[in-house]
């Protein structure tokens, strides 16, 4: 049996507009019947950007995130790759990047059908660097965007979902997966992306029917969560930040 198989016999599953995909724990989600991978907001370059602007965070956001890329590509062999918007940080990202990992992305879109949707942060993928460029792509009954709107069948990524659950002795802030069984939000995979609490207002117009899911990211699977165990983040002022695991850096 390989390594794909081994894993999706004890993944967590769950369907939008009646396909079965499997949300993948390092924040990915597989789509076996279309042989396909998808990934959301890989901020490729986040670490130098900041760092341009004086906020020194350690250069190796790029080199981590593809590292995750690679591995599902290698677990999974897939024939095509989506990556759902901002893929890049920002429009300079690519000059940033040094040729190690340039030539690392390459790799990767050689290998598949890869597909940059276009993101708010990203509307023009570098031509040099593979792939196709797409503003939103539609398979079969399936819509690939990067903003939600709302739309049956849509996956879409740019909230970086995350849940903050309670147990009996703590809560643990994990990134997430949303659904209704209609339409589906995506958490980022990017290495240094924070993340929006899913019972932030924002969500409610991205399923307007209600019922809203929640597939929290654990270490080694990905976990339905209970209504009842969310919660909101403490109230905090608005200064335009993210929260992180390890601190905060501005949005985007």
């Amino acid at each position: 049996m390989s390594a794909a198989a081994t894993r999706l016999t004890s993944e967590t599953h769950l369907h939008v507009r009646g396909e079965l995909l499997t949300p993948l724990s390092e924040g990915a989600l597989w789509w076996d019947t279309q042989r396909t991978l998808i990934v959301s907001d890989l901020h490729l370059e986040k670490g130098s950007s900041f760092a341009a602007r004086g906020q020194m965070l350690p250069p190796y956001d790029t080199s981590a995130t593809l590292a995750v890329v690679e591995a599902l590509v290698r677990t999974y062999q897939p024939q095509r790759v989506i990556s759902l918007g901002d893929s890049f940080h920002d429009r300079k990202a690519e000059t940033r990047m040094d040729s190690e990992d340039a030539n690392r992305v390459r790799a990767l879109t050689a290998q598949t059908d890869w597909v940059w949707v276009e993101g708010n942060h990203d509307p023009d993928p570098p031509e040099h660097l593979g792939g196709r460029p797409s503003k939103v792509l539609r398979v079969g009954e399936i819509v690939f965007r990067h903003e939600p709107t709302g739309e049956s069948g849509e996956i879409a990524g740019h909230l970086h979902p995350c849940a903050k659950v309670v147990s009996r002795v703590r809560a643990l802030r994990r990134r997430c997966f949303v659904t209704d069984g209609e339409r589906l939000i995506m958490p980022a995979l990017g290495a240094f992306t924070g993340g929006l609490n899913v019972l932030d207002e924002a969500y409610a117009p991205c399923f307007p029917d209600g019922g809203m899911m929640v597939f929290a990211m654990a270490r080694d699977a990905v976990i339905p969560v209970s209504a009842k165990r969310l919660v909101p983040d403490r109230r905090r002022p608005d200064l335009g930040q993210w929260r992180l695991n390890t601190g905060s850096v501005n949005k985007g």
